[in-house]
């Protein structure tokens, strides 16, 4: 290939790698890069408002098709920005490239304008972190990225390129993807498959936790059809409840802090648990036995030997992926009578959280509970439909109250817990799936941490729908001055602008509503627009769940101490 500069190769690299949108803030560290882009056709910069921004919508365009997403900033501020939605990409367990400028070489270690360590600085929350300092060496290290990223677990890798080196030319050598990436599938140890399969076949009340692991090697059909081989419940794990379609009749919904009711009745009954995919971390079992049983024999399949009985004792650990290692156990389980009497519990089950999310929303009263606003997006949401959640009080009832249907349609914060990043997360998915609806779901605190890029969404016409219930507090934090600290609230209130008022000075289409016979129409107009929209619905302030690590807090007593 003809020579070319550092700064171009980077964009070639990326195109090779089917990389369609780098989502940053310009820099005048990697100009050339920006340069080399005019003439690129099938790659977009688009421009964000903010950093963390950027990073969040890279992390959900990878959740949400598949593929990494890439973000890009400056050295210095615009690189410390980044961290935040790298380090939720990191434990959501992402593909995600991360590029950043770098000082020129000349000048490192000198403190220069904008000069940090920023391989230290990136080090706790990715996987890699490479410094590119020959131009010649452009294409070989963003193949290794990609690489990394896309490897066993999955995660961010940081790519960072100093300003000088990116004006070398040099003859480049590019390999496409097919030639030097190469998908593993592991079926996992014979041996232990069998002894799993043992194991199972012993089972009187099995379960199944679904995870992560399950969505990223497409192994939802092989999950059911082991659990009805079984007869066993199937839940999924924290975050993960698009792992299985919910309208099947074996499954119960999701484990953990804010998980269904009946999900943790069926895990706690279990006699054997075959977690798939899943590290059993802690917003699922949180460590103890108040789901798990202490006496149930664990079988845990999982991608990361280091996650293999890290939190419980197995009965049998498999390294290996998802869908082959299950397809070696359903082989192996053959036909099994079935057991009418556990079909039987399941079904009650399955009709009491039915029955629960019916009547959850059923009060009208105003200002209206976070549960009516539930109760009506079940009703108007299409099976498709792709919902994003920020961290708080008013989403977290999606968890326990909406139903999926297909993988990679629901985007949590996970274990970063990150407030602010369900309506970036939202403008990610989109881009990633522009053929769905995609909804946002958050609180006011949320919402207004990032609701600057309302200017994006607006300028790149990426409709998304945001719902912001507003109750003008933190409210998983003032949940916790409520329950445990006689309301003695501190920092936990703030007031807002009128949200639909807010957007429509972006030019999005804002909308508001603050009874219940408002809020289906509300919604259907929302779903059916073109453009933008913000949906504000006033929710009780007082409606707050109660905390989920409460046993990390001692209640205070009547004396203060």
């Amino acid at each position: 290939m003809p020579a070319m500069s550092a700064g171009q190769a980077v964009v070639e690299a990326l195109r090779l790698e089917g990389v369609r949108y780098i989502f940053g803030v310009v820099g005048s560290c990697y100009v050339e890069v920006l340069d080399a882009l005019y003439d690129c056709a099938d790659i977009q910069f688009l421009g964000v408002r903010h950093e963390q921004v950027a990073a969040h919508m890279a992390d959900a365009y990878a959740r949400a098709g598949g593929q990494p997403g890439v973000c890009m900033a400056t050295n210095g501020p615009g690189a410390t920005n980044l961290v935040t939605g790298v380090a939720s990409a990191y434990v959501n367990h992402a593909p995600m490239i991360v590029i950043t400028g770098a000082p020129m070489i000349s000048q490192m270690l000198r403190d220069s304008f904008q000069e940090l360590d920023q391989l230290t600085l990136f080090r706790p929350v990715t996987k890699a972190q490479l410094q590119i300092q020959r131009g010649d060496r452009v294409p070989e290290l963003i193949r290794h990225a990609f690489r990394v990223a896309m490897a066993g677990k999955k995660g961010p890798v940081l790519i960072d390129l100093p300003r000088d080196m990116l004006n070398e030319a040099a003859e480049m050598t590019f390999i496409p993807p097919d030639r030097y990436r190469w998908t593993q599938h592991d079926a996992g140890d014979a041996a232990l498959i069998r002894q799993a399969i043992e194991v199972l076949k012993q089972a009187t009340a099995p379960v199944i936790i679904a995870g992560g692991g399950v969505i990223w090697s497409d192994a939802q059909a092989e999950v059911l059809a082991v659990a009805e081989q079984l007869g066993a419940a199937v839940v999924t794990s924290y975050g993960r409840n698009d792992a299985v379609p919910h309208d099947h009749p074996l499954v119960l919904g999701a484990l953990g802090r804010a998980g269904a009711p009946e999900a943790a009745a069926a895990v706690r009954s279990a006699d054997v648990i075959l977690a798939v995919g899943t590290r059993l971390g802690h917003f699922t079992t949180f460590y103890d036995h108040r789901f798990v049983p202490e006496q149930a024999k664990i079988i845990q399949i999982e991608v990361d030997e280091r996650e293999l009985g890290r939190h419980y004792s197995l009965e049998v650990g498999i390294l290996g992926d998802a869908k082959a290692v299950l397809s070696g156990i359903g082989q192996g389980l053959g036909g099994k009578l079935r057991d009418e009497a556990r079909w039987t519990a399941l079904r009650q089950w399955r009709q009491q959280r039915q029955q629960r999310l019916a009547t959850a929303g059923a009060s009208d009263t105003l200002p209206l509970k976070p549960q009516r606003v539930y109760q009506e997006l079940r009703a108007v949401l299409p099976r498709n439909a792709l919902v994003t959640i920020d961290a708080g009080a008013a989403a977290s009832h999606a968890y326990n109250l909406l139903d999926f249907y297909e993988p990679r349609t629901f985007i949590t914060p996970g274990d970063l817990g990150c407030v602010g990043a369900g309506f970036p997360s939202a403008l990610g998915a989109k881009l990633a799936r522009p053929d769905r609806p995609v909804v946002c779901l958050c609180g006011d605190g949320g919402f207004l941490m990032t609701s600057q890029d309302l200017e994006t969404a607006v300028r790149e016409r990426i409709a998304v729908v945001t719902v912001v219930m507003t109750n003008n507090c933190w409210g998983s934090e003032k949940a916790y001055q409520k329950y445990f600290f006689n309301e003695r609230y501190v920092g936990s209130d703030f007031s807002n602008p009128r949200f639909d008022e807010y957007a429509r000075l972006f030019g999005a289409q804002g909308l508001r509503v603050e009874t219940a016979a408002e809020l289906r129409p509300a919604l259907e107009k929302a779903l059916s627009a073109t453009v933008p929209t913000v949906l504000e619905i006033p929710v009780d302030p007082d409606e707050l769940p109660f905390p989920a690590r409460s046993d990390a807090v001692r209640q205070k007593s009547a004396s203060g101490v």
